[in-house]
């Protein structure tokens, strides 16, 4: 199963050196719009076909605007042999009000 954090504790375990993939699964517009440095853009529809490109030693956190689609992937991966996932509670927009207000709210 996977855990729900928190955009600011997300934010420190980056911070403290862990070596999270952030994993973006938006449609490239919306990625457009707003997004985070350093994630991955892999749409939500495509993640099934894009597995091979998620390293698997690495834990994986999952965003999306708020939180929804990106915990449905989260539950995917965990489906699909990842052991340590994440989702970002709020995603994207509760990124923009606890983390960096210059990302664009939608």
């Amino acid at each position: 199963m996977f855990e729900e954090m928190t955009p600011t504790e997300f934010s420190g375990l980056r911070q403290n050196g862990e070596l999270w993939q952030l994993i973006d699964v938006r449609e490239p517009w919306e990625v457009e719009t707003a997004s985070v440095a350093g994630a991955s853009c892999i749409p939500m529809a495509e993640i099934v076909h894009r597995l091979d490109e998620l390293d698997r030693s690495k834990p994986i956190a999952v965003l999306c605007h708020s939180g929804g689609r990106s915990a449905r992937v989260a539950a995917f991966l965990c489906e699909n042999g990842f052991d340590s996932v994440a989702n970002i509670s709020g995603g994207i927009d509760a990124w923009s009000q606890q983390i960096d207000p210059t990302i664009p709210r939608y």
